[in-house]
């Protein structure tokens, strides 16, 4: 079977409205190509049509902060006060001894999931920089990892402030067009006259139609607001794999991004963050990756440097996006790079045993309900930050099925449907009991 005929038969079971994909395998380069850009106007999507990738773009704020350290310009150890002086938190030695390092690696430790809409001046992320001073810190500074779109787009500050440019132009001059990434871009009236896709929602029991609004405010460019080919995803893959000739970093700075920096196991995010990139274990290979999502588009980016191997895939639909991609790279990781993704052992808990986890858990964005059932613990998810959600969009989710994992403590894996086989685990206090989940890669605290 063809990356093509495997696209289309994973697209028609998941009915995602148009995706692309791309599999980079050390001299072969397949592209696969499916549907349509928007259900009311479509067209066909094409390898010219624009996608947006979400939170891959993470990997180009660091990239462009590690041009700036080879330039003298950053250290990545330094406060981030020494670039952002008028950086105010709740937490004033949180403020004054966060380090960039810190921002890229997810351990800053505040409310980590509201992108404000602070409107699309130059002035934005000033303005949302400002706006932190009220986050919650949820953490303490530097012990764990809990996924924070805030911490990018406070590490995009940091590029805007030394460049003395925009955000958007700054990435623009260090890395898109010295890259010859042409096909990159970061506002929509660039877009607008380009072939672009539109992102899609399935309500529970509904029928696929198209999101609103298109676009993420420009505020959270830093952490996910870019919009992309194929080719340039599969550009940007080249070159972290060291197959580009395009050198904007050197191949130490190029490794070292993909280094462990502080180790998460059982997270969905994978078994250790490195420089921006998210690090997992597939059975003694390494695999450096990071995914995206927007409103009702969804992307995957994964890389295995062993096998020189990349898989790009991008859809405009959400959440069935997610599992036609989880699907493809199964199977591309098997067919081209001979990797196969073992299932963890399930463990059978008593209601007795499955107790101790039953609970009610919060963000700052979000509630989950937590319950004993057949088993497994069935999850309640209610957004209660209503500016991430999609026009026409539930704030009660779907219920998410969790099992424990067997030998493996509190770690859990999502046993079924939308988000089957993602990953998380509980924490617990000093007196031993549940004090929260990390979920999605997000630390939720018991009530």
């Amino acid at each position: 079977m063809t990356l093509q005929q495997k696209l289309t038969e994973l697209a028609q079971k998941y009915e995602v409205p148009g995706a692309v994909a791309g599999v980079l395998s050390g001299d072969t380069t397949d592209v696969a190509v499916y549907g349509v850009t928007n259900l009311d106007h479509p067209l066909p999507v094409d390898e010219s049509t624009l996608f947006q990738f979400g939170s891959t773009g993470k990997t180009f704020t660091a990239t462009a902060l590690m041009v700036l350290v080879e330039q003298g310009l950053v250290d990545l150890n330094a406060p981030v006060r020494t670039y952002v002086p008028e950086l105010a938190l709740k937490d004033e030695d949180v403020a004054a001894k966060v380090t960039v390092l810190q921002l890229l690696n997810h351990t800053a430790g505040w409310t980590g999931d509201s992108i404000a809409d602070t409107g699309d001046g130059d002035d934005c992320v000033a303005r949302y920089v400002a706006s932190m001073v009220d986050f919650d810190q949820v953490s303490p500074l530097g012990s764990q990892v809990s996924y924070n779109n805030a911490s990018l787009i406070l590490a995009g500050h940091v590029i805007a402030k030394v460049t003395g440019k925009t955000y958007e132009q700054a990435v623009r001059d260090l890395v898109l067009e010295p890259m010859g990434l042409n096909a990159t871009y970061g506002f929509g009236k660039e877009i607008m006259q380009l072939r672009f896709s539109s992102g899609h929602v399935k309500p529970e029991g509904g029928e696929v139609a198209v999101s609103k609004p298109w676009g993420l405010p420009r505020s959270g460019a830093a952490a996910g607001g870019w919009t992309a080919t194929i080719g340039d995803q599969l550009a940007w893959a080249r070159f972290h794999l060291g197959l580009s000739e395009h050198k904007v970093i050197s191949d130490e700075s190029r490794l070292l991004m993909q280094q462990p920096t502080f180790a998460m196991p059982g997270s969905a995010l994978g078994d250790a963050v490195g420089i921006s990139w998210l690090l997992e274990d597939l059975g003694g290979v390494l695999q450096v990756g990071h995914g995206g999502s927007t409103i009702g588009q969804l992307s995957e980016f994964a890389m295995v440097p062993e096998k020189q191997f990349a898989f790009v895939c991008m859809t405009n639909l959400a959440p069935g996006g997610a599992e036609l991609y989880r699907d493809l790279k199964a199977w591309a990781l098997e067919e081209y790079a001979g990797i196969t993704t073992a299932e963890p052992e399930l463990a059978e808990l008593s209601p007795e045993e499955l107790a101790a986890f039953e609970g009610t858990y919060d963000t700052s964005v979000a509630n989950a309900v937590l319950e004993a059932r057949d088993g497994l613990l069935v999850a309640t998810v209610t957004i209660t930050d209503l500016t991430l959600m999609a026009e026409g969009d539930k704030p009660v989710q779907p219920e998410i099925a969790l099992a424990l994992v067997v030998g493996a403590g509190d770690r859990y894996v999502v046993a079924d449907g939308e988000a089957k086989g993602m990953r998380g685990y509980f924490f617990r206090g000093d007196d031993g009991a549940v004090a929260g989940v990390n979920f999605s890669g997000r630390d939720m605290t018991k009530r």
